[in-house]
């Protein structure tokens, strides 16, 4: 006689039937957001051409339809029981506090970047954004992070001016970029 446990049917297996509440309502919260995507999508104009023979509105109609079933395929695993398994995650200490310095240098080197990108263009104003992210997140290297953080401005710029057709503010350096 074995005295093998299944399982599925150990005691501590078995979670109650529809009991996570608050997973219903990210269900609820999926399905909202879906019916107002397939909502807002109705009021574009339905317009076709050879180049684009299903027009605007058929991608935000597909994404809310696709939001409406995953909330349904959601609910339904919910209901079954279902739950997530809790992510093994990074290695923090949930005990220790916000390290304040760092979310303020981070929130300043945004705004920075906010202020200043129409004034004196993306790449001034990027550089700063990107050297200053990587000084608030503790690194040390200045004349290094600069010069990666110039580069990284001018290939976003160019990668959107070129790849995308999307130009960013040029501002002071307006004529040489």
């Amino acid at each position: 006689m074995s005295l093998d446990v299944d399982e599925r049917t150990a005691p501590e297996s078995r979670r109650p039937l529809g009991a996570d509440r608050a997973q219903y309502g990210v269900c609820a919260f999926l399905a909202l957001l879906g019916v107002l995507v397939i909502v807002d999508a109705t009021g574009i104009a339905h317009t076709t051409s050879s180049t684009d023979p299903i027009g605007p509105r058929t991608v935000p109609v597909l994404l809310g339809v696709l939001l409406l079933l995953i909330a349904l395929v959601y609910a339904v695993d919910v209901a079954r029981g279902g739950r997530v398994e809790p992510e093994g995650g990074e290695d923090v200490d949930l005990t220790n506090p916000i390290d304040w310095r760092t979310v303020l240098l981070l929130v300043g080197a945004f705004v920075v970047n906010a202020v200043l990108i129409e004034p004196l263009g993306w790449v001034i104003s990027g550089t700063l954004l990107f050297w200053g992210t990587a000084f608030a997140l503790g690194n040390r290297h200045y004349l290094r992070n600069l010069a990666i953080a110039v580069a990284l401005s001018l290939i976003t710029f160019y990668a959107f001016a070129i790849g995308l057709g999307v130009y960013l503010p040029a501002g002071v350096l307006q004529g040489i970029l």
